[in-house]
């Protein structure tokens, strides 16, 4: 069964945590702490100083500072710095049993999907995937409001408007994240188990043959027979790819097109802003029609 964390309030005592790469700028990150600041009580940040290449700091180190965040009574959520690369690296190092005594809301996207489906698998935690905290000050003010009232126990539509490619209805946890991310993790004892979930991916310059690539791992590992749904945020394929190529349409077709459970495409969910945050962990229903789709929360993803 999901392990619901507290509930978070306006004022509450929250971490800033950097499990993967540091902020590209230290400016985008002191505006985004600022903006955090204004909602809740930071008792914990990370620190530049520690760096190691494209890591915020070394392996041990990451862990250490998530376990101590964790173990903390007062904190009552962790906001992730920034994705990047690093996340699955932190996997090994992670003190499984004192992560299962300590529920605690988590706060990210991108890479950080490895941790998030991880502390699912393991540890059954609910999390947010949403903005980081470097982009907590250029975010527009509905995508914060999401956020936070998905973290303080609050049930909004996910998203409406979604464009049809199989049509029905079906209910699960929502699994999934970054496409990237998540197909490194198949295989491993930290995958989830996806039977029965609603599969939600999102991608960022990834060229059509590398999506394609993607979806062909999850579809020879079971997982797109195992789920009963799959919705589709956004992708992008950065520079154009060199001829002859599919587009993202097509290998989403081949792959998707004729499934017997609901699947959409269109939701606002990814790499850009504005977009929603979605409940990893949380139960869904996803609602498809002939001419539009829809994704809803049916109970609050914290307690």
């Amino acid at each position: 069964m999901p392990v619901r964390p507290p509930a978070l309030r306006p004022g509450d005592p929250v971490a800033v945590v950097a499990p993967a790469s540091p902020p590209r700028t230290n400016d985008d990150y002191r505006a985004g702490l600022a903006q955090l600041h204004t909602f809740y009580d930071v008792r914990l940040a990370w620190a530049p100083g520690a760096e190691r290449g494209y890591l915020s700091a070394p392996d041990a180190d990451r862990a250490t500072a998530l376990h101590t965040a964790i173990r903390r009574p007062d904190i009552r959520a962790l906001f992730c710095v920034r994705g990047g690369y690093g996340a699955l690296r932190l996997l090994d190092h992670m003190r499984w049993p004192l992560v299962r005594q300590h529920p605690t809301l988590l706060v990210g996207y991108s890479d950080i999907t490895a941790l998030q489906l991880a502390l699912y698998a393991r540890a059954g935690w609910t999390s947010l995937s949403g903005p980081v905290v470097t982009e907590w000050a250029n975010a527009d003010d509905d995508t914060l409001a999401h956020v936070r009232d998905l973290a303080e126990g609050q049930c909004p539509l996910l998203d409406a408007g979604l464009t049809p490619l199989c049509t029905g209805t079906a209910q699960g946890p929502l699994l999934g994240g970054n496409l990237s991310v998540m197909s490194r993790l198949v295989g491993t004892p930290y995958a989830p188990r996806f039977q029965g979930s609603i599969l939600c991916l999102e991608d960022v310059a990834e060229a059509p043959y590398r999506v394609d690539r993607m979806l062909s791992h999850l579809q020879h590992a079971g997982i797109l027979r195992a789920v009963n749904g799959v919705v589709l945020g956004d992708f992008s394929v950065g520079t154009a790819p060199s001829p002859p190529t599919l587009s993202l349409a097509d290998v989403f077709h081949d792959y998707l097109g004729d499934r017997p459970y609901p699947v959409a495409t269109g939701l606002s969910y990814g790499h850009m802003l504005p977009r929603r945050t979605l409940p990893l962990g949380g139960r869904v229903t996803l609602d498809v029609t002939e001419t539009t789709g829809r994704l809803r929360l049916l109970s609050p993803v914290v307690q």
